[in-house]
């Protein structure tokens, strides 16, 4: 096992942070032309340049290095949608959370639904990965939900619950740091639409006050996915700090409309933002609008 990062994860200080997974739907090519499309737009938008959004995209293994090419120079941070259990050895396949922080790497996906039902994680494999990212100063994206459609009180508690398994060998090998939540119902994901405003912003709420309360998770933040896309933020009225995009996000200009909306909302709760500079690195970036 390689030597631990002693440094653990920082919170972002951003309004909202909204991130796309891309799956496996695209190709190698397509890949690369979405991100060069959405590092184009992270270089214009004040939301990004202002830092009221932390946004992230999290592509395929083969795809994470040039990916992070074509974001340099702006704020935007690679995610991996998987990480192994291990720092490294014979685990044909694999990939680490050491060597996925060497590429630049700072978030991991870890206990998405499609992985517990196709690959059969279980809650000892999601804590396992979490404790790794940890260790290698990588958040974890950790995704929870119900299985089935429920009341807000009741999804929250078995939420909450599976937040708990998968910190515990994080928290049983003392490793801080917080987390990103994506709260994805799992009758919600692939759906139509998303599960009702109201489900929505007070399972995230409870959940919230569920992080509050562990001392090393300070910072962590809960976000949203499930068939979530442009205009959900709106409609959340700005109660939920986040988005998880997935299909609804594959044209880049879906990005772009629901970074209209976060700062739309920043706006409102701080007006004074519009009148703050951007940094100087962004706004020698700057396109005009």
């Amino acid at each position: 096992m390689s030597d631990p990062v002693t440094a653990p994860v920082r919170p972002s200080p951003a309004r909202f942070t909204i991130g796309v997974s891309l799956k496996m739907y695209f190709s190698h090519a397509r890949t690369l032309a979405w991100s060069t499309e959405v590092a184009e737009i992270a270089r214009r938008h004040p939301a990004v340049r202002r830092g009221v959004v932390d946004l992230f995209v999290v592509p395929t293994f083969p795809s994470l290095v040039p990916v992070q090419e074509a974001l340099a120079g702006t704020s935007v941070r690679l995610g991996a949608q998987d990480l192994a259990t291990d720092d490294s050895g014979a685990f044909t396949g694999e990939v680490s959370g050491a060597e996925l922080a060497e590429i630049g790497c700072t978030l991991a996906e870890i206990g998405h639904a499609e992985r517990r039902t196709l690959f059969h994680e279980d809650d000892a494999v999601v804590a396992a990965k979490t404790a790794a990212a940890l260790r290698h100063g990588i958040t974890p994206l950790l995704c929870v939900g119900e299985a089935d459609e429920t009341s807000p009180a009741l999804a929250a508690l078995e939420v909450t619950q599976q937040i708990d398994l998968a910190l515990a060998a994080a928290d049983e090998a003392r490793l801080p740091g917080a987390l990103v939540v994506a709260y994805e119902p799992l009758w919600a994901i692939g759906a139509p639409v998303p599960a009702s405003a109201g489900h929505i912003t007070a399972v995230v709420a409870a959940v919230e006050d569920h992080l509050a309360g562990l001392a090393d998770r300070a910072g962590s933040r809960v976000i949203y996915g499930g068939s979530a896309g442009p205009g959900l933020l709106t409609g959340l009225g700005g109660q939920v700090r986040g988005l998880f995009l997935g299909r609804f996000a594959h044209d880049a200009s879906a990005v772009e409309r629901i970074l209209d909306e976060a700062l739309a909302l920043a706006l409102d709760e701080a007006p004074a933002l519009d009148e703050t500079p951007a940094p100087d690195a962004a706004r020698r970036d700057e396109v005009a609008s």
